[in-house]
């Protein structure tokens, strides 16, 4: 029952947002009384605690199958784009705000942790690149994988990037283009080439 719980209120809380559904509409949506899931969530809080780290789990887990693939480190970091683009256009924006307004610890906390994450599958993708020859060999690792999350945090903030001018694919495309050029070598600026040549088609 509880992960039945969890699935429903995930589903819920993206879709209408973390402020805005309540523990009656979970109840309602799934047939069930609001005693049985404070039986299993003893308030929402905890409850929104528990969508908010299942959420980040499954886009890390799709993270590193894409890892496994031994792909060179610039394709995957197109895939990982990709993959990270189709598993947030079923998130509302509005809902991520309510996160970040109502429930700011929370999303302090999985923000850390994402970050944590995403830097350390940077530094590996950097360091394999050099290995290859695709990437320079003077990078500082940990420079510049620092430098792509500054990057790929602000990109979001709406003041900067007004959404109707820079659309979020088209946005995230530019960046990690942007990014890549900065540290290829001319081998690896043939794959980069090719990649975005095969985007456009």
């Amino acid at each position: 029952m509880k992960t039945e719980i969890l699935q429903n209120a995930t589903q819920l809380f993206l879709n209408q947002g973390f402020k805005s559904v309540t523990m009656d509409d979970i109840a309602a949506h799934m047939g069930i009384s609001k005693k049985t899931i404070y039986a299993n969530y003893a308030h929402k809080t905890e409850l929104v605690h528990a969508v908010g780290f299942e959420i980040l789990n499954n886009v890390q887990c799709g993270v590193q199958n894409l890892l496994t693939e031994h792909m060179n480190p610039i394709e995957e970091l197109y895939e990982i784009k990709k993959y990270v683009m189709q598993h947030l256009q079923g998130e509302k924006t509005s809902s991520i705000q309510q996160l970040i307004k109502y429930y700011p610890k929370i999303f302090e906390e999985l923000r850390a942790i994402q970050y944590d994450f995403m830097r350390g599958c940077m530094e590996k993708n950097i360091t394999r690149g050099i290995e290859q020859g695709l990437f320079r060999k003077n990078l500082e690792v940990e420079f510049i994988s620092r430098m792509y999350q500054v990057g790929i945090t602000n990109i979001k903030d709406e003041s900067i990037f007004p959404t109707e001018k820079f659309p979020h694919a088209v946005l995230y495309e530019m960046y990690l283009e942007y990014h890549l050029r900065g540290i290829v070598t001319p081998e690896g600026r043939k794959i980069l080439n090719q990649l975005i040549h095969s985007n456009q088609d």
